[in-house]
């Protein structure tokens, strides 16, 4: 089965302007023959591949073949690139799993460092981030995962180191009398989201228990730590991102010197290595620059 690239191409645009009005806008036809492409294609996979909503979106069958257009794309550009450079007539589109401190840390100077591409980022937690290359929905992924997902490649790249923060007035409040298990059970703490679990993995550190306190939720790297600063709970936060709070004193570690290492693992899929080797090459020179490697490195099983 050959699959019509005009298809792909209508099926990748729908995806990532979320209308058919607007793919059609942007590959220059009609919103008719953006209809028809896709029409056809669902007819030949035998499945749905959009769902027809405001804003239109992937199923989980149109995830893994725009994505598929996506490679297509980027192993066109890497092959014209040695080839004939002139004829490369767009940058090439790459899909990202990245966890979101790794974002808002050091991870944005590895893309800077790979031009000639655009990203597409999926922000998860680098404990479950490797699902979203086991889906194939993205190329590459910055995961906690030592092990390779079938069909990918899978590099060590260091660790990014977390301290368990709190502002001076929470310690006081909760802590006056020393961080034990028990106190730990009830001061409030922050996590990312239902799927992080470094402040439970810190705590099982420091206590061997494992302990269920109330939590607050804030997907975002920037606001855990304004929760932190405002005294909301504790919570481990990158080191790069706190130092400066640590040094003036506005925050202070739960417990001195235990930080949490987090390894840190760059997964590719295999078929697109070659295509990704620019974006792999400056992924690894930018951990070696930001990332710690150290005996409290944590691994995810």
């Amino acid at each position: 089965m050959s699959i019509d690239p005009h298809q792909l191409a209508a099926l990748a645009a729908i995806v990532r302007h979320g209308s058919f009005d607007a793919a059609a806008a942007h590959l220059h036809v009609t919103p008719s023959a953006i209809s028809q492409r896709i029409k056809a294609l669902e007819e030949q996979m035998g499945t749905a591949l959009i769902y027809r909503a405001h804003p239109c979106r992937p199923t989980a069958s149109g995830t893994r073949l725009a994505r598929h257009a996506d490679d297509v794309a980027l192993l066109e550009s890497h092959v014209l690139s040695d080839i004939a450079p002139a004829a490369r007539t767009s940058a090439p589109r790459v899909r990202v799993a990245v966890n979101a401190d790794s974002l808002a840390t050091w991870f944005i100077t590895a893309l800077a460092d790979a031009p000639g591409m655009l990203f597409e980022l999926v922000i998860d937690d680098q404990d479950t981030s490797w699902d979203w290359l086991l889906r194939g929905a993205v190329s590459a992924a910055l995961t906690g995962q030592a092990t390779a997902v079938s069909g990918c490649n899978c590099q060590a790249l260091g660790a990014l180191r977390y301290v368990a923060t709190a502002s001076p007035d929470f310690m006081a409040r909760w802590f006056s009398s020393g961080v034990t298990a028990e106190h730990l059970k009830h001061a409030p703490l922050l996590t990312f989201n239902a799927k992080d679990r470094l402040q439970h993995r810190w705590m099982t550190q420091i206590t061997g228990e494992k302990l269920s306190p109330p939590a607050h939720q804030l997907r975002s790297t920037q606001a855990f730590i304004d929760a932190t600063l405002a005294g909301l709970g504790w919570g481990l936060n990158p080191l790069p991102l706190v130092q400066h709070h640590l040094q003036r004193g506005t925050l202070v570690p739960v417990i001195d010197d235990e930080p949490l290492d987090v390894s840190l693992y760059w997964q590719t899929s295999r078929l697109m290595s070659a295509a990704l080797d620019p974006l792999t090459r400056a992924v690894k020179t930018a951990a070696r620059q930001h990332l710690v490697n150290t005996p409290h490195a944590t691994v995810t099983p």
